[in-house]
């Protein structure tokens, strides 16, 4: 009797909590904005891509160096970001190979970070919200181990 009370109860229980949810607008505003940039990526879209984009954004990456065989930063700012969008890089990608999955790791207050998982790599996004909307301020990214092997890069430091 107890198992049946659970097989009713359960699912019943589970459709009243997903009923009672209510989409939080900030939560969709910051999945939007990674989706802007992810997406602006693969499609050239120069102008929705600096949309996404804080006019200081600083994205960087840990590579190593060829001669000292030691880690350095790469740095890119939001225009070359924008200006490497527009010319297309990113419309390389076959469709079928593009992916923008979005994972909202934490939101306090008028900062969020994000996951964005993409072709080749992984972006660990800062955003804050400014004058209403979301925008990305900083980017962490790596390379996946599929494309190092691929381009030659070293898997580690």
């Amino acid at each position: 009797m107890t198992r049946i009370t659970l097989l009713v109860a359960l699912p019943l229980l589970l459709l009243v909590a997903a009923a009672t949810q209510t989409k939080d607008p900030d939560h969709e505003a910051i999945k939007q904005t990674a989706l802007d940039y992810g997406e602006s990526w693969y499609a050239g879209d120069a102008e929705r891509m600096e949309r996404a984009l804080h006019p200081d954004l600083a994205k960087r990456i840990l590579r190593p160096d060829p001669r000292s065989g030691k880690g350095r930063i790469e740095h890119m700012s939001a225009m070359t970001l924008v200006q490497t969008t527009r010319k297309g890089s990113g419309t390389k990608v076959p469709a079928d190979k593009r992916r923008t999955d979005v994972t909202i790791l934490d939101v306090y207050g008028n900062a969020a970070c994000v996951k964005l998982e993409m072709h080749d790599w992984i972006d660990y996004i800062q955003m804050s919200k400014m004058g209403g909307r979301w925008v990305i301020v900083n980017v962490l990214w790596e390379i996946t181990p599929e494309a190092k092997k691929r381009w030659g890069i070293p898997a580690e430091l």
